[in-house]
């Protein structure tokens, strides 16, 4: 028997908000997935993003609660360049989402920046600053 790493999955409060959010940073959950109780979007390489709302959590383990306290979990998403990382931040920040870390030029040489999902979860944005180098 041989495992292997097959999707991402996160457990969300609010269905419709989290993939309206997702959906904005180019995932394709299908068109009746803010309507569903548990979701999956394509991701490369053959991964899948799954969501699954808390009752379909509670529904197979009564006694799950949401974490409290700070984040553990962060997606990252490489930009194409510095000025994506600047412009999709302004625009998940001006469509009200919570900018964690507004962009900067991180030490370790990438355009940086974190915003948050409905449900707190970090989605970090990058680019190289020097796309030579990668």
């Amino acid at each position: 028997m041989t495992a292997r790493f097959d999707a991402i999955g996160l457990v969300v409060s609010d269905m419709a908000a989290s993939v309206a959010f997702y959906r904005r940073l180019g995932f394709a959950f299908p068109e009746d997935a803010d309507h569903q109780p548990h979701t999956e979007a394509p991701l490369p390489g053959g991964l899948r993003l799954i969501l699954d709302t808390e009752e379909t959590v509670r529904s197979f383990l009564p006694g799950w609660r949401p974490p409290s306290g700070g984040g553990r979990t962060s997606l990252a998403l490489r930009c194409d360049g510095p000025d994506e990382v600047d412009a999709l931040y302004a625009e998940l920040t001006g469509a009200g989402y919570h900018g964690e870390l507004k962009p900067w030029d991180a030490f370790w040489g990438q355009r940086y920046a974190v915003v948050l999902d409905p449900d707190g979860n970090g989605v970090d944005l990058y680019a190289p600053l020097d796309p030579a180098a990668e």
